[in-house]
């Protein structure tokens, strides 16, 4: 994508990307002058922000944490010093996370949200997915009542625990290959049940090995990797102020 790049000679460096591509500019008594498809525009005239000849662009901000840079560390939240909470992507060298706007909380005067791994969306788990922390195996299914698709019960000769939770999803090994059985609706003592009618969901078969991943609105468990990369996006058009971002970060312990 297109971009025009601003130089600053207080900072010796380049600071910013533009959205708008003039084909001529100029300064001239204090205001910034772009010409685009033969019409003149005066910069900085109104108070609809980066909207150039017409056309707006959400503001965005992509930086790096990288502390310890030969420790893998466990990203826990994004805190934002400023007037607005903005939305959130986040990419590691082990996988990807984002925060909706909507999830941020103000909180001591900071914007303040947990990190959420982004949902797979594929019904078979390639094996970096098999590496995040919220993927847990439970065991081979005994019996399996499928009488209603919906309503999918799976019963195990063990008690299963109670980590697993409404709202997880289940997966099935299939001769090597991990994919989706269903969303889970309920658990009992030893048995799981899960609705096989959602989209990529499949029946299982006993002896079956099972396992799950936690829902990602519910979990909490951040993003890992030696590095993270964000990018903060805001859609507002009103003038919006931010001073700093910052992360909880710790040591990752497998």
């Amino acid at each position: 994508m297109e971009k025009t790049l601003t130089y600053s000679e207080n900072v010796a460096g380049w600071v910013s990307f533009y959205s708008f591509i003039p084909e001529m500019m100029v300064g001239m008594n204090s205001y910034f002058y772009t010409f685009k498809n033969g019409e003149l525009y005066r910069h900085n005239s109104n108070e609809d922000r980066n909207t150039f000849y017409g056309s707006f662009t959400p503001t965005s901000i992509t930086s790096v944490f990288n502390p310890d840079v030969a420790i893998v560390k466990n990203f826990k939240t994004i805190s934002i010093d400023g007037d607005d909470s903005w939305s959130c992507n986040v990419i590691t060298d082990l996988g990807t996370g984002s925060i909706d706007k909507d999830w941020f909380e103000l909180k001591e005067g900071n914007w303040f949200a947990y990190i959420r791994r982004n949902d797979i969306g594929s019904p078979v788990i390639s094996s970096n997915d098999l590496r995040m922390r919220s993927v847990q195996g439970v065991g081979t299914v005994s019996s399996v009542n499928s009488t209603n698709p919906a309503a999918v019960v799976l019963t195990f000769t063990f008690n299963i625990g109670t980590i697993i939770s409404v709202g997880d999803t289940m997966y099935k090994n299939n001769a090597g290959t991990v994919v989706k059985v269903g969303d889970i609706v309920g658990t009992t003592g030893n048995t799981i049940t899960i609705n096989t009618t959602v989209a990529g969901g499949s029946i299982p078969s006993a002896n079956d090995f099972m396992l799950y991943i936690k829902n990602s609105i519910a979990e909490s468990y951040g993003a890992s990797g030696y590095y993270m990369q964000f990018e903060i996006t805001n859609d507002s058009q009103a003038r919006t102020e931010i001073f700093s971002i910052s992360s909880s970060i710790f040591k990752s312990y497998p």
